[in-house]
């Protein structure tokens, strides 16, 4: 799954692809490096991030998504109904939905959706994120959100741990290292660590810096941590660097038949 942010604040490529031109343009060259979905995003999550109005969202998101649904899969990441809905009519099939709330519109449109789980929302999120374990309680919260989904009738349905949603570097850490726990749960697993900063504050660590590393300098630990992530039982991995890891996946292959 590529990302494509149609934002001017997001953590990693805020501003970059703003202009529909731009990202739509964006969104076909991961497409031709091997992206199998496209992500289409107008309102950025990352940590401290405000709320956009709706007629915004609607603004950034649809025409991008109109652009790309004739060449490839489409997801909408989308808290907001509204956009969901719009973003279904201009061809979108997945719901990529942080709030694991719009299971009910992905049975009524008769798409995907992907049941994240985040502690808190946006804003707020990393103040003060706590757990007894970790794995344990994000592995319950998904079950019975994908459980309730499936008994709703949405057909196809994917859950996300949220890594950094919610959670510190040692919680990301514990979940990764969970992995082939959530995935035995035996729901279909979408992990998405790239150019996250809890990568950002190790790579920092280990070169002795005093701070971590800036975000585009990320990339072989992104792409590191999503080889993981199959290697353990994702079934998709979300990324911004479609070429490097598509390369990365198909080496593992490579190994895999040697």
């Amino acid at each position: 799954m590529g990302v494509v942010n149609v934002t001017p604040d997001s953590f990693s490529d805020g501003g970059r692809f703003v202009d529909p031109a731009a990202a739509i343009a964006h969104g076909l060259a991961l497409v031709d490096e091997g992206a199998a979905i496209v992500d289409i995003g107008g309102e950025s999550s990352r940590p401290g991030a405000d709320p956009v109005e709706l007629d915004i969202e609607l603004a950034r998101v649809v025409p991008v998504v109109a652009a790309l649904a004739p060449h490839v899969r489409v997801s909408v990441d989308t808290a907001k109904p509204e956009v969901a809905h719009a973003a279904v009519d201009a061809g979108a099939t997945l719901i990529n939905d942080i709030t694991a709330s719009l299971a009910r519109v992905a049975a009524e449109r008769e798409v995907g959706w992907v049941a994240m789980h985040m502690q808190g929302e946006p804003r707020s999120m990393q103040l003060r994120p706590s757990y007894d374990d970790v794995v344990a309680e994000v592995q319950a919260f998904l079950v019975r959100r994908a459980g309730a989904a499936r008994d709703g009738g949405v057909a196809e349905v994917w859950v996300d741990p949220g890594i950094g949603f919610g959670k510190t570097a040692a919680h990301n850490w514990a979940l990764l290292a969970g992995l082939d726990r959530l995935a035995a749960a035996g729901w279909p697993l979408v992990v998405g660590t790239s150019r996250k900063a809890f990568l950002g504050k190790l790579l920092g660590e280990a070169d002795g810096a005093d701070g971590p590393t800036p975000v585009t300098d990320r990339l072989e630990a992104s792409v590191a941590t999503a080889v993981w992530a199959a290697r353990q039982g994702a079934a998709m991995v979300r990324v911004h660097d479609v070429a490097a890891t598509v390369a990365a996946f198909r080496g593992m292959a490579v190994e895999d038949a040697a």
